[in-house]
């Protein structure tokens, strides 16, 4: 795996694994010098943007470790000499492995719905004279999030997961566009837009709490900061627990800071609005009446102006990447921003 150095003090380092990372922003809620900088998590997920989840102002950072200690998946690591110091009193340590009991019978659901395709399953047909089959079920511990979704498919109770943490989950349904930003960042496949019959009013995203680890990934790529995740309990036994709820538990995670810029191409662009018309902030501004998105000018982020698209403000940019995906000749993209 690809490895960041993200600071180095004596003989001790701060490595960064963006593998494992999942954008989720814990180490940033924990992090008491404010050294770690989260943003752009929606484009990243979504791979709209070269570059990684997180970073880090190595002149602000003390190596003091608490965020490798908070990070749910172990993509933080405190080296020493060299050598590897997390242990129990790190989330990711203490967190049992997901295990496969012999009540297994090998039939590949776990496999078809694990987000993060962890687990692989082995078949072969008996050699018993049964009409049954045998097989191996093996889950990749390194790539596991634990979020629970080859438990609660397994039809013989064969799986047991231990989540990193319990929250509360909630979406102001007023300020949420339905952009699906969330839905394409969540790790664990726990965030969807439900289908809907004629006549019948459903929320514009849901949510199942049974996948969810409330890891905060959606907090922090929602465009227009329409989602609040909680941790209420970290579920692990790790050591010296009551620092870590100290720093996570009932806080409100910060935003995410602007960590890209959008661009634009006046000579590719076709003025056709579209970016215009799917951009979240845009939407958000509480004037979404019939007819309105339609208009490609006096917008709060994009605007068609004069026949091409023209970035208004900056600063309020989400980062989701809506307006990168929906060009239909690359006429806007999103780069990174130096810190």
């Amino acid at each position: 795996m690809n490895e960041v150095v993200f600071g180095v003090k004596d003989d001790k380092q701060l490595i960064y694994i963006p593998e494992k990372c999942i954008g989720c922003g814990t180490c940033t809620t924990a992090c008491p010098k404010d050294s770690l900088v989260i943003g752009s998590v929606g484009a990243v997920a979504r791979g709209l943007i070269d570059k990684d989840f997180l970073e880090n102002q190595e002149e602000l950072c003390i190596l003091c470790g608490i965020c490798a200690k908070t990070c749910p998946t172990g993509a933080l690591e405190l080296r020493q000499a060299g050598k590897s110091v997390n242990d129990n009193s790190y989330i990711s340590v203490a967190l049992k492995d997901t295990t496969v009991s012999d009540n297994c019978v090998h039939c590949g659901l776990c496999e078809q719905i694990c987000p993060q395709g962890c687990i692989e399953v082995k078949q072969w047909l008996s050699d018993d004279g049964s009409a049954s089959v045998d097989g191996e079920t093996i889950i990749d511990q390194e790539c596991c999030i634990h979020c629970g979704w080859c438990m609660e498919v397994c039809p013989v109770d064969a799986i047991a997961v231990e989540k990193p943490f319990q929250g509360t989950w909630h979406r102001d349904e007023d300020t949420c566009t339905a952009c699906r930003t969330c839905v394409d960042t969540c790790p664990c496949n726990a965030l969807f837009n439900p289908d809907w019959e004629a006549g019948q009013r459903v929320d514009k995203v849901a949510q199942r709490p049974d996948a969810c680890i409330y890891c905060g990934a959606c907090d922090m790529c929602c465009p227009v900061d329409a989602i609040t995740v909680t941790k209420t309990a970290i579920v692990p036994d790790v050591e010296k627990k009551g620092l870590l709820e100290k720093k996570l538990l009932n806080v409100e995670m910060p935003r995410p800071t602007l960590t890209s810029v959008l661009e634009t191409d006046e000579e590719a662009c076709l003025g056709c609005g579209n970016c215009v018309i799917v951009c979240p902030v845009n939407a958000s501004d509480g004037e979404v009446g019939a007819g309105y998105l339609n208009e490609v000018d006096g917008k709060k982020l994009l605007e068609v102006r004069n026949g091409t698209v023209k970035v208004v403000d900056q600063s309020i940019c989400g980062s989701d990447g809506a307006c990168a995906m929906i060009c239909p000749v690359d006429a806007i993209k999103l780069k990174k921003r130096e810190l």
